[in-house]
C-alpha cells in the first residue's frame, strides 16, 4: 500500500466517523442541545474540508461546487468559537448579529463570481491554473489564518473566564471534562499548525514528496483526532454546566469598586457570621448548591458574598464549601456506629456527587484517602 492509498483510506474513515459523530451529537438527548449542534456543525464542515484528501481531479461540471467546498473551511474556526462559548455560558443563545461569522465565505464567494462560477469552461480552468498567484487568494489565506488565531485566543479567554467564575460560584464543578474542553482546543489548533507547516512547504519549496509526506500525516492525525472526539462525545455526552456570562470574577467586582481587600471590623463580623451559619444550617449538604443560593439564604447580595469569600478570606467558592463537606465526612468516617455506612454513600450524604471528585478533594483536606482517614480513625 503506498502513501496515497494510506492517506486515501485514512481521509474516508475520519471523514465517515466524523460524519457519524455528527449525526450522534444532533440526536443525543442532552439539556446542552445547541452546544452539541454547533459541534455537530463544526465536524461536518470539517469533514467537507477534509475531502480534499480523497480528491485528485476536478470534473469541469463540478468546479464550481469544489469551489465553494474552499470556502467551507472559512466557518471551521467562527463554529468551533460558538461552540466554546455555548458550552461554557448556560444562557448562550445564537442571535442576528452573529451572522457577521458568515461575511468571509459570503465575501469570498462573491470574488468568485465573475473569474469562477460564471465563467465558461475555458475560464474556469485558467481561473485554477493561476489562482495561487492571485492577490486577492492571497489575501483570504491571511485573512483566514488572521482570523483564526482570533478565534482561538478568544476561545481560551472564554475558557479562563469561565473556568474562574466556575470555581467562585459552583461547587461541584467536573475538572475531567473541563481539561477535555481545553484539550480539545488545543488539539484543534495542533491540526492547523499542520495545515499551516503544509502551506508554508508549498509557497518555499513547492510541490513535492515533502509535501506529500505532510499531507498523510495531517490526514492520519485527523483520523486520530476524530476517534478521540467520538470517544468523549459518546463516554461524557454533556459536558460542564455553563456559567451564567452575566457573572463577574471577584475581582472584576472589586476593581469596579475600588475596594481595598482590608479586614476590618465590620468584614471579620461578616465572615464569623458566614461560618457561624454553614456550621448551624449545613447549606453544603446540597450538591447543587450556588453562590448566588447561599446569598439568598445569608441574605446577602451574591456580589457581595463572592468578593468575602473569594477575596476577603482567600478561598474560591468551591474550595470554600468542600471543606465543610470534607469536615462532615471526617465526622462520619469517625463515627464507630457509621462503619457500616460506604465510602460511596458518605461522598452523597455530604453534598458530593462524584467520587473521584470527593477523594481528590478529601485528600487535599487531610493528606489521606477516605479509606485511609477511615481505618486510622479506628
Amino acid at each position: 500500500m503506498n502513501k496515497y492509498t494510506f492517506l486515501d483510506i485514512t481521509a474516508f474513515t475520519g471523514i465517515f466517523v466524523m460524519l457519524f459523530l455528527a449525526l450522534f451529537l444532533f440526536t443525543v438527548k442532552t439539556k446542552h442541545k445547541l452546544g452539541n449542534s454547533l459541534f455537530a456543525f463544526f465536524l461536518i464542515a470539517n469533514a467537507i474540508d477534509a475531502c480534499k484528501y480523497l480528491i485528485h481531479d476536478i470534473p469541469e461540471n463540478l468546479i464550481n461546487i469544489e469551489a465553494f467546498r474552499w470556502s467551507i473551511a472559512l466557518l471551521v474556526p467562527a463554529t468551533f468559537y460558538l461552540y466554546v462559548k455555548s458550552i461554557c455560558f448556560s444562557d448562550f443563545r445564537l442571535k442576528p448579529k452573529q451572522l457577521l461569522h458568515l461575511l468571509p465565505l459570503v465575501v469570498f464567494n462573491l470574488i468568485l463570481i465573475p473569474g469562477l462560477y460564471l465563467g465558461t469552461p475555458t475560464e474556469k480552468l485558467e481561473f485554477l491554473r493561476h489562482m495561487n498567484d492571485m492577490p486577492e487568494i492571497h489575501f483570504f489565506e491571511i485573512l483566514f489564518e488572521t482570523s483564526f488565531q482570533i478565534y482561538f485566543i478568544a476561545a481560551f479567554l472564554i475558557l479562563k473566564r469561565s473556568r474562574t467564575i466556575y470555581f467562585e460560584n459552583y461547587t461541584d464543578p467536573n475538572l475531567s471534562l473541563i481539561r477535555a474542553l481545553y484539550l480539545i482546543t488545543i488539539v484543534y489548533y495542533l491540526l492547523h499548525l499542520l495545515v499551516l507547516f503544509r502551506r508554508l512547504v508549498t509557497y518555499t519549496i513547492g510541490f513535492g514528496e515533502i509535501r506529500d509526506w505532510i499531507i498523510t500525516v495531517d490526514g492520519f492525525s485527523f483520523l486520530l483526532s476524530t476517534c478521540w472526539y467520538l470517544f468523549i462525545a459518546l463516554n461524557s455526552p454533556e459536558f460542564f454546566r455553563g456559567v451564567n456570562s452575566k457573572l463577574e470574577s471577584s475581582k472584576d467586582i472589586a476593581q469596579k469598586r475600588k475596594a481595598a481587600i482590608l479586614i476590618d471590623d465590620e468584614t471579620n463580623e461578616r465572615i464569623e457570621s458566614l461560618k457561624e451559619f454553614m456550621t448551624s444550617k449545613e447549606p453544603y449538604l446540597d450538591s447543587t448548591l450556588t453562590i448566588q443560593e447561599l446569598a439568598k439564604q445569608v441574605k446577602m447580595p451574591a456580589k457581595d458574598l463572592s468578593v468575602l469569600i473569594n477575596l476577603y478570606m482567600n478561598k474560591h467558592f468551591f474550595d470554600f464549601i468542600n471543606e465543610y463537606r470534607i469536615e462532615k465526612a471526617m465526622q462520619i468516617l469517625r463515627d464507630p456506629l457509621q462503619k457500616e455506612v460506604t465510602i460511596l454513600e458518605v461522598l452523597y450524604q455530604v453534598g458530593f456527587n462524584s467520587k473521584s471528585s470527593f477523594s481528590a478533594s478529601f485528600k487535599k483536606h487531610t493528606g489521606k484517602t477516605p479509606t485511609d482517614f477511615r481505618r486510622s480513625s479506628n
